[in-house]
């Protein structure tokens, strides 16, 4: 602990310095006020107009591995000309202009990139499906968002075959197939029949894109009532991706100097390239705009699974020498404590981390000391706000691992009460964000985009703290705490202190319905194989670490992992119904 307590000392002045440099007049990510539909928010000066610029620049890394998919792989040569392929496909055979939409409903299959790339460069947006929507929800999804085209996979096929009656009566939309076998219904085109790479037109079909067109239509995780669909555009996704190359610079610079200053090392080195493992959906801006946009600009391999389990993507991390690792901390834990940790080559692996759910302080430590010197990083953001709000890596991370890292230069922040009153910075508030990667709004949903965001305000939900170094602390989400006799308490808060345990593998606190108090803690906890931890034994390793109110006075083990959504959340309602 006495070169972290060392860096601790100097990292912050340094971390300050260098945000400076990065931001001040005429550097790489200086910023001014301008309108952006019709309010005033930072802009980078230096921001690209549109994504299709970034997929354009990409076509320099040529032969270069792109896409990996358990055996497969892809270069961005060829990449760019399946891109080509479909583009041309989808502007002159389906009729698909600027504004249009294109859905896709697939599994992190290459074909998803593929698809998304072809459809944000004619101008037109994609429909984000999730993989795991039942075919009504799907029938829901695609009649809310009337895409022209529907891209799918097998699995989704045949959910979506017998809505797509119902769905034709009401707009018209051609089917593509990906990687099935089985009959097509009418007005359907296989993938392999009609991407034709060997055959793609020389250039991309022209169109024109305003900053603030829609890229993109992910749905929200609709807890409650049915799924909105966040408008995501073009401008918020050039930002959020240069947001996430100012937190690398940022901490590759500032590390820099802590080490030339200290002797202490803040940041791994390796050589190999850069190789980004997406276990995360792609239907989500973690793995899309938070890790596909990034690798992709830079030129770095992305490697895919199939579905996640944590031996086959170690085995992948030796195969493929990932660099790093951005899935939801539930993941990370799960490769931590898998048998084959020890076996396999993990060396090039540079930092684990990523976002959907904060990283206990406790992995945080568990992966900053792992034998090959692995460095945790996190972001912290919603859907909402194309990807990441805040972000910290490396020691700056392990120096305030309660933290989800200081908010990005493009966003203003603000606290707020239940009441909408702004509150001091040093308070606990309602954390709210303003700035040009907030979603123009949700789709058909006016109402919605109105209670969401009022004059550029977007009230995230979360319940926050941010220090005096522009750290954000999240407490918890707002509908996420239990009213305890009057006291609150916060399940994060709960879930960390538990999660300190070693033989905890999965913890999920909540509320359930008391007569007394009106709600007790509850808790449903996966223990370590071959643990025989105990209630009595929760009990005595959290005196002393919370209030006793705070204590779970009803807990539940479970032998099977706890059910999560597609985002890597757990299902806390799933949970409190089953067990309560």
């Amino acid at each position: 602990m006495a070169s972290r307590r060392l860096a601790i000392s100097t990292v912050i002045d340094q971390l300050t310095q260098t945000w400076q440099e990065l931001t001040s007049e005429s550097a790489p990510f200086a910023w001014s006020v301008q309108d952006v539909r019709g309010i005033q928010m930072r802009v980078f000066d230096n921001a690209p107009a549109d994504m299709r610029q970034i997929w354009e620049g990409s076509a320099t890394h040529g032969d270069n591995p792109y896409l990996v998919f358990e055996d497969e792989s892809h270069t961005y040569a060829n990449a760019h000309a399946a891109v080509r392929s479909l583009a041309d496909l989808l502007v002159n055979q389906h009729g698909v202009l600027p504004g249009d939409r294109v859905a896709v409903a697939m599994r992190n299959y290459p074909e998803w990139a593929l698809a998304y790339w072809a459809t944000i460069s004619v101008g037109a947006a994609v429909v984000g499906m999730n993989a795991w929507w039942t075919g009504s929800e799907m029938e829901y999804g695609l009649s809310d968002s009337r895409p022209k085209v529907l891209i799918a996979d097998d699995e989704r096929l045949e959910r979506v075959i017998p809505h797509l009656g119902a769905l034709r009566s009401a707009m018209p939309m051609h089917v593509i197939s990906v990687r099935s076998d089985r009959a097509l219904p009418d007005e359907a085109s296989r993938w392999s029949d009609v991407v034709l790479p060997d055959k793609a037109p020389a250039a991309l079909p022209a169109a024109e894109i305003h900053p603030d067109d829609d890229i993109c239509i992910f749905y929200t995780s609709g807890t409650t009532g049915p799924p909105k669909g966040a408008q995501l555009t073009h401008r918020g996704s050039v930002h959020n991706l240069m947001h996430m190359g100012f937190a690398n610079t940022l901490a590759a610079m500032a590390g820099a100097k802590v080490e030339a200053s200290t002797g202490t090392t803040v940041q791994k080195a390796t050589d190999a390239p850069v190789a980004i493992m997406v276990p995360t959906p792609l239907f989500h801006v973690t793995a899309n705009n938070c890790v596909l946009h990034p690798g992709t600009a830079i030129g770095a391999k992305i490697v895919l699974l199939h579905k996640w389990n944590p031996g086959r993507a170690l085995e992948l991390i030796e195969r493929e020498k990932v660099t790093t690792f951005t899935g939801v901390p539930t993941m990370s834990r799960e490769m931590l404590l898998h048998d084959d940790w020890s076996i396999r080559d993990t060396s090039t692996l540079v930092n684990m981390g990523g976002g959907g759910a904060a990283l206990q302080p406790d992995l945080v430590d568990k992966i900053d000391s792992t034998d090959e010197a692995v460095k945790p990083s996190t972001g912290y953001g919603l859907t909402e706000t194309h990807g990441i709000v805040t972000a910290v890596a490396n020691s700056f991370y392990s120096a305030r691992p309660s933290s989800a890292g200081p908010v990005m230069p493009t966003f203003e922040w603000k606290l707020i009460d239940d009441d909408g009153n702004d509150l001091p910075p040093d308070q606990v508030g309602q954390f709210c964000v303003r700035g040009p990667a907030v979603v123009k709004g949700y789709l058909n949903r006016p109402e919605a985009t109105a209670e969401a965001i009022k004059d550029g305000w977007f009230n995230t939900g979360d319940i926050a703290k941010v220090d005096a170094d522009n750290f954000v602390h999240i407490v918890d989400r707002a509908k996420d705490m239990v009213i305890r006799g009057g006291e609150n308490v916060y399940c994060g808060e709960v879930e960390s202190a538990i999660y300190e345990h070693p033989d905890v593998a999965e913890a999920a606190v909540f509320g359930l319905p008391d007569d007394r108090l009106g709600e007790k803690v509850a808790v449903a906890l996966l223990r370590v194989d071959g643990s025989d931890f105990d209630e009595a034994g929760l009990a005595s390793h959290l005196e002393g670490r919370i209030a006793r109110f705070k204590h779970p006075e009803a807990v539940f083990f479970v032998t099977e992992p706890l059910p999560q959504n597609a985002n890597g959340k757990f299902m806390k309602r799933e949970l409190r119904d089953r067990l309560g």
